[in-house]
């Protein structure tokens, strides 16, 4: 099973390692369209006026950031079902990562919010507007665009932390280039390919991100010389 030339064995290997990335790129997918939704919803609810409205998912936030996502999902997987909570893997993966992302999506969204000059509100209550035509119309369309990079930076993280869900048996591209090694041996030239496959993936959203930051710089240079 080694003797193939170098050029045989990743042939060889492609089919399995490919529908391992498809996997990675599944789990990320429906993890960051989670995390989106998650954040959201605890950013904005975190800037409630009201303290019972905030403390709830000001614990969730605290707890999912301070500590660690591989044990969560552990946790997840593992635990629950012996309190009668069972989850299939996929679904513990992408529940875990929309949870663990989403509360450091919402800590985005609220200090972007924030970010906004509290003129814009006073300018929205003199043209007659109510609280939510005012977050709708001028706040969050200014808030975007200082969201954008750290959305980015965090959709990156995600395609690199679906590697974690390998652990509780999902063959994703890091399982599947385990069970590649463990059947043909060749480490180096297996991860090797797991690597690069990781960086194709990646170069598109690092391509995103930077057009991100730009866009947002150029945002913030037009409000200074507004100032």
């Amino acid at each position: 099973m080694n003797d193939y030339s170098l050029a045989e064995f990743l042939i060889r290997i492609a089919p399995t390692l490919g529908r391992g990335a498809l996997v990675s790129i599944q789990i990320a997918l429906v993890a960051a369209v989670g995390a989106m939704v998650i954040g959201f919803i605890t950013g904005l609810a975190r800037l409630s006026p009201h303290w019972y409205v905030r403390l709830p998912f000001v614990v969730y936030v605290e707890l999912f950031r301070s500590t660690s996502s591989l044990v969560q999902i552990f946790y997840f997987f593992y635990v629950l079902p012996l309190v009668g909570i069972k989850l299939d893997a996929f679904l513990t993966g992408t529940l875990v990562l929309s949870l663990n992302f989403g509360a450091y999506v919402s800590e985005v969204v609220r200090s972007a919010v924030q970010s906004v000059s509290p003129g814009q509100w006073q300018a929205g209550i003199a043209l007659n507007m109510e609280r939510g035509q005012i977050f709708r119309r001028i706040i969050f369309p200014q808030a975007v665009p200082v969201m954008l990079p750290a959305l980015g930076n965090y959709a990156l993280e995600l395609l690199k932390a679906t590697s974690l869900v390998s652990l509780i048996t999902i063959t994703e591209l890091t399982f599947a280039g385990s069970q590649l090694v463990q059947f043909y041996g060749r480490p180096t030239t297996i991860y090797l390919a797991v690597f690069v496959i990781y960086l194709i993936m990646a170069m598109p959203l690092v391509a995103l991100n930077n057009h991100l930051e730009k866009r947002a710089g150029g945002i913030w240079q037009g409000k200074v010389r507004n100032k």
